[in-house]
């Protein structure tokens, strides 16, 4: 007999208003087309046609003017344009900036695969409430995904309420100075099968420890200064492309959480940032920081990435290394086990797999942990976020894919010493796509990327055929029970 799920009432929808902006690039001849026009215009012509465009744009973003300032200079950038300030008026460089920014509605598409941790802030609650971060896949025009949030809080009977979202939604602002180490580094290339005359040739003038920028000049110079054969060209793009995949975002304290999208920035995940699993983690010394695993997308290949956080305000982003790092389902333990990081993973995009390591981001050895065994899952099994601690062992809400590829959720169990041991398993799927959750834009889906635990009951954000999200709970102990049934 299956165990009762209670699903919640809370349902979560794409909403198509909720847009950012990016850069509108119109191609050489037509962008000097659009910047001759305007620079014919007088400046009455100028002011009044911008003053047009804020009117109708001001109040869906903030500090638009700057906005426009921004993507004026990205233009300028591009082109190898520049105008004197006398000759150009600040009025007609917003004009054209606002000719080379657009809105993107990020959620249009789909708003799913959901993860659930603890508040970093659990401040001013009433007794058996806990404030959460629910963090989404958005998909928007050309099926891009980024990463979304929203806040709420858990009550004492287990409701979910979430907080409304912000008037505006932003990216963050780019850091690209993030300090490599040299040896890590080559490493990483050797992984890639780079390292070769012309990148240790790079290496060799820079430090032990270096910042992106140094790289970049370091490999500008050897561009322009060197006769490079196709091989060289070739080992020196891979290598910017390799360092971009590492980046550091921040986000202003005056925007609320839900106002904060990370959308893709390096050119590894051009395509998608896709299903983020978060977890709390606790290190040796108690210190809490707060880690994603995701998938990045490029149109073409996948590559495993972390993001790193202490406040949900400033993230690090890493790409994973290591023989076992393919595929997708990647999600970090809460915590070391026995010293060491552990990891579970899908490497060969049929079974869920374990994996320990002395380092967060390189993983050489894994080991099958669960194979499909049941009805639900014989097409293949993975996880759906970290696993959860509890006394009587590590708690796995899985996914299964079976007959007409519909996804179910169950569960696993793995004892609390050594998770490389399954100790009980659901024989029968936690939560199935009912008639109402069939119907999306992946047909006969639920799945989620991460859970936690409030008083006696798992809450289980959950995805609904790819298009929507919401809640179910199901009691802890009757679970635990569930799973170690002989």
């Amino acid at each position: 007999m299956r165990i009762t799920v209670n699903r919640k009432n809370e349902r979560i929808y794409p909403d198509p208003g909720r847009v950012i902006t990016r850069y509108f690039d119109h191609g050489e001849l037509k962008a000097n087309s659009i910047i001759n026009k305007i620079i014919g215009l007088s400046e009455v012509e100028a002011e009044t046609s911008l003053n047009t465009i804020l009117m109708e744009f001001a109040k869906r973003h903030r500090n638009i003017t700057q906005i426009f300032l921004v993507n004026y200079t990205k233009m300028c950038r591009a082109l190898g344009t520049a105008f004197d300030n006398k000759e150009l008026s600040f009025i007609k460089k917003l004009l054209i900036g606002s000719y080379f920014t657009m809105e993107y509605s990020i959620e249009s598409a789909a708003l799913f695969n959901p993860s659930i941790v603890e508040h970093p802030d659990q401040n001013g609650l009433e007794d058996g409430q806990k404030r959460i971060i629910v963090s989404f896949r958005a998909t928007g025009e050309s099926h891009i995904s980024s990463l979304v949030f929203r806040s709420g809080i858990i009550d004492k009977e287990n409701n979910i309420l979430l907080d409304p979202q912000g008037n505006y939604i932003s990216e963050a602002e780019i850091i690209k100075g993030y300090e490599y180490s040299k040896a890590e580094f080559i490493g990483i290339l050797r992984e890639h099968s780079i390292h070769n005359n012309i990148s240790s040739e790079v290496l060799d003038q820079l430090d032990d420890t270096f910042y992106y920028i140094r790289l970049k000049e370091t490999i500008k110079r050897a561009q322009e200064n060197q006769k490079l054969n196709l091989d060289q060209k070739k080992t020196l793009k891979e290598m910017m492309w390799l360092a971009k995949s590492h980046y550091e975002v921040v986000f202003s304290l005056d925007t609320d959480i839900s106002e904060r999208v990370i959308f893709p920035i390096s050119r590894t995940e051009s395509n998608g940032i896709e299903d983020a699993r978060f977890v709390k983690f606790r290190e040796d010394d108690g210190n809490i920081l707060y880690f994603a695993t995701y998938t990045a997308y490029d149109g073409y290949t996948i590559l495993p990435k972390l993001l790193e956080t202490k406040d949900f305000y400033h993230f690090k982003n890493l790409p994973l290394h290591g023989e076992c790092t393919r595929d997708k389902n990647f999600a970090l333990f809460p915590r070391k086990v026995n010293g060491k990081y552990a990891m579970l993973s899908r490497i060969d995009g049929v079974n869920q797999y374990i994996m320990f390591s002395d380092s967060l981001t390189v993983w050489e050895t894994a080991q099958v942990l669960w194979e499909p065994q049941y009805n639900w899952e014989l097409i293949k099994v993975g996880n759906c976020g970290s696993p959860i601690e509890t006394g009587a062992g590590w708690i796995v809400i899985s996914h299964g894919v079976g007959s007409m590829r519909k996804y179910c959720l169950g569960a696993i169990m793995l004892d609390l010493n050594d998770p490389s041991k399954v100790i009980g398993s659901l024989k029968e799927p936690l939560i199935i796509p009912n008639e109402d959750e069939r119907e999306g834009y992946v047909p006969n889906v639920v799945y989620s990327c991460g859970s936690i635990i409030h008083g006696s009951e798992l809450i289980i954000p959950y995805a609904i055929s790819d298009y929507a999200s919401s809640f179910a709970s199901v009691n802890v102990n009757l679970l635990i029970n569930k799973l170690l049934e002989k």
